[in-house]
């Protein structure tokens, strides 16, 4: 059962990887990416409504946890997307994606605190390997301590804590219901608390551009299907695992660079990603 939900966490990060390669396709095309994020759930979420309505009375069981946990889910992931895209303003891509990965760290913590699992040595080193390898696949070494930017250090950790929050919020509220519910909960209050940090005028001019399609794709690939998979795939392993293997996603976003939108992947680029390869199959493998 550990490996059939860890390949569904696998499967939902190769997807969110792909999705990053759409939004990347789009953002080139001058769109925001504030913007870019909120169709991203707002698709997302209409297509869990529709899911939602195929047996409305069977999926539809609301409870208080169940309420309380989907929209912490829906802060985590609204955080989430909000600070990484400002950290990435001022630290730039490298920097502020290597700061969001540090997730893990964040969820063995507060899995710790709260007395959920026991942080062993085997996943304290898969997360350490992990990491090494994201900071070679985003060449965050190449920049200097020196020359970051506070702000968007801090901004990029509180991204890697709202990516906990998200995780731990899908986790406990799988406990109290079906994922359809969670699901649309969570990416009705995502939708809510985005939709106000964008620009009114650029967000209607998107039913009357040439990219509306990639929109809904986006959407589709990146929240509908994949944000499913995923709360299945945390309800059988524990939050630290999945956060590691959700790790595959940028190895998925730098091949989608490299192969469709035709950019250049360094040998120590390479090295990164062959690292968080070996690592998750190691940590997929591997018996509880």
């Amino acid at each position: 059962m550990n490996f059939i939900g860890t390949g569904l966490v696998l499967l939902a990060a190769i997807l969110w990887g792909l999705s990053g390669g759409i939004g990347s396709i789009l953002m080139d095309k001058g769109w925001d990416p504030l913007l870019v994020s909120f169709y991203r759930g707002a698709v997302g979420l209409l297509c869990i409504l529709f899911w939602l309505s195929l047996n409305f009375k069977k999926n539809f069981q609301v409870t208080r946890p169940l309420v309380l946990w989907s929209i912490l889910a829906g802060i985590g992931v609204a955080g989430n997307f909000a600070f990484y895209f400002f950290s990435i303003s001022l630290s730039g891509v490298a920097v502020a994606s290597t700061l969001m990965y540090t997730a893990p760290l964040f969820v063995l913590l507060i899995s710790f605190l709260l007395r959920t699992e026991q942080i062993t040595l085997f996943k304290g080193v898969s997360i350490a390997v992990v990491m090494a390898g994201i900071s070679l696949l985003t060449n965050v070494y190449e920049v200097g301590v020196g020359n970051l930017n506070s702000i968007g250090i801090i901004t990029g950790l509180l991204a890697g804590i709202s990516y906990a929050i998200f995780i731990f919020g899908f986790k406990y509220a799988s406990a109290h219901g079906r994922p359809q519910t969670i699901l649309t909960i969570a990416f009705f209050v995502f939708s809510v608390l985005l939709v106000f940090l964008i620009d009114g005028e650029q967000l209607v001019s998107v039913f009357y551009s040439d990219d509306l399609f990639l929109f809904v794709v986006l959407g589709v690939v990146g929240a509908g299907l994949s944000f499913f998979l995923y709360i299945k795939g945390v309800k059988i392993v524990s939050p630290s695992v999945a956060s590691v293997v959700a790790m595959i996603e940028p190895v998925t976003a730098s091949l989608f660079g490299v192969l469709i939108l035709g950019e250049f992947l360094s040998f120590t680029q390479t090295i990164g990603m062959a690292i968080i390869l070996i690592t998750i199959t190691l940590l997929s493998t591997r018996k509880s």
